[in-house]
């Protein structure tokens, strides 16, 4: 059921708080063994804000919009008091002091905290394959990744294991996931909801968001999570819509645009490519106009990407040096040894290519060749976009170029596991709020995903055209219990 199903449910004392809270752990014991969506289970603090919460409402309190609701974070998204490892050996005991702006908002509203969900380390990946503790499984079949690199919270929705959860997408984290897991996942407006509290990978791209299985349900947890925040200097100082009050709105008269270059592509699965156009002809049954739009430098957004990221990672990561918190290497005993061994031996292989990479980029002699050309190619990939929508509304792509591989599929190859993320990079980079949302199944029964990209902080619209889209086609998101764990 959706959020404000079970809020109506808790209301009528259908169901308790805890009643609620207890179904989840139960269920996290019964399937996580086989997914591994969790990293960490936080049972008695669960249960203990539910009995508190019970206790408020059995003494007619007034209770905030998400009390007793229960929510998986992604384990990069700092909770005081609660392990934070970013799925790395560089932070296998860190323990936060403080609390992330959007876990203290959903704490403040009534969420309860289930437990930490498994993650690419440090956000870095596309399959959640690179975590220091284990690879998650696809709920749909086990022996496909459930996408990331916020695969942990997206299994965890999509097989019942929360109610819902965060995220973070920094070129398609959030919704590459909600497209392989069949959930609704969304990145809103880079600046739209804070990002302190959040571990950094890429400062100019991360963004948080929600994984639900309803696009109402996505709209709830905006609403709580976004707006200004004095801690961080890039969250925007702009007031935040009711995101539920234009859900129902008619999209008669609407312009969709389908970006041109993104159903050209020769990776293109032909399964994925007809759900997603079907899906589009279901808009225009809803009054949609349907346009043919170009971004004529959409596909150079990955080589881009592949600049920026590691380059924001490279200075980012410098800070875990062994020193002040974090893994310290014993192997050695001088500070610069120790400083080269911690990082050796705590940073995982993806993590340290991409430091590599970001380090060469930013070098004396290339940084005018690479990173500063990136950064060009970056305003033009926006300028595409602004042109884009002088003719739409919003744009419709695929989410991913194919549905879940199988795990293991591009190990050994690095570069052809970040064309996973080819469709999108680009909304990261332009700074745009972009969902994905179920469209269809191919034949062997795994999801496939859908993408719609606004423009800058017009989420309101972007959610409208999701949820009438999901009314029309009939989408439940998720898992019925049991049945996916195979």
């Amino acid at each position: 059921m959706s959020i404000a199903e079970w809020r109506q449910q808790l209301k009528l004392g259908k169901v308790s708080s805890l009643e609620l809270v207890e179904e989840k752990l139960a269920r996290i014991k019964k399937v996580d063994g086989k997914l591994h969506a969790f990293l960490e289970v936080t049972s008695d603090r669960a249960r203990a804000d539910a009995k508190r919460i019970d206790e408020a409402r059995a003494k007619g309190q007034e209770l905030p919009p998400l009390a007793g609701i229960p929510f998986a974070i992604k384990d990069n998204l700092c909770t005081k008091g609660v392990l934070t490892t970013c799925s790395s050996k560089m932070l296998e005991q860190f323990v936060p002091p403080y609390e992330s702006t959007v876990t203290e908002r959903l704490w403040n509203s009534g969420a309860v905290l289930l437990g930490k969900t498994n993650l690419d380390e440090f956000a870095m990946g596309s399959s959640t394959e690179t975590s220091a503790f284990g690879a998650t499984a696809n709920p749909w079949n086990l022996a496909r990744v459930p996408g990331g690199s916020s695969g942990g919270s997206a299994a965890a929705v999509a097989s019942g294991e929360c109610i819902a959860s965060l995220g973070s997408d920094t070129g398609g984290s959030i919704r590459q996931p909600a497209s392989f897991c069949g959930v609704v996942g969304l990145k809103p407006t880079y600046g739209r909801v804070s990002r302190w509290g959040l571990v950094a990978f890429a400062s100019s791209l991360d963004q948080v968001g929600p994984f639900t299985t309803t696009v109402a349900d996505s709209a709830e947890i905006l609403q709580v999570i976004a707006g200004r925040d004095s801690r961080d200097s890039t969250c925007l100082e702009v007031a935040v819509p009711n995101y539920s009050e234009t859900l129902n709105n008619s999209i008669s008269g609407m312009r969709v645009g389908l970006i041109k270059e993104c159903f050209e592509q020769n990776g293109l699965s032909d399964e994925v490519k007809k759900s997603v156009l079907e899906s589009a002809q279901k808009l225009q049954l809803l009054g949609a106009e349907l346009k043919e739009v170009s971004c004529p430098r959409f596909n150079d957004g990955i080589a881009t990407y592949y600049v920026i990221a590691p380059s924001e990672a490279s200075a980012n990561l410098a800070r875990y040096d062994g020193v002040k918190y974090g893994y310290r290497s014993m192997s050695t005993d001088n500070l610069s040894s120790m400083t080269t061994a911690s990082r050796t031996e705590g940073f995982g292989s993806e993590v340290k290519r991409r430091i590599l990479v970001g380090t060469y980029a930013l070098s004396a002699g290339y940084v005018d060749a690479y990173y500063k050309k990136a950064q060009k190619v970056r305003t033009l990939i926006r300028n595409d976009f602004d042109n884009a929508f002088k003719q739409v509304d919003v744009l419709l792509t695929p989410t991913a170029p194919t549905t879940a591989f199988k795990v293991g599929t591009h190990s050994a190859d690095p570069v052809s596991m970040y064309l996973s993320d080819l469709l999108t990079i680009p909304a990261n980079l332009a700074g745009l709020p972009a969902i994905s949302l179920p469209c269809g199944f191919d034949e062997a029964g795994l999801p496939i995903g859908m993408q719609l990209i606004g423009n800058v902080l017009e989420e309101s619209r972007l959610l409208n055209v999701a949820h009438q889209y999901e009314l029309e086609a009939g989408v439940m998101s998720g898992s019925p219990a049991g049945e996916l764990i195979v």
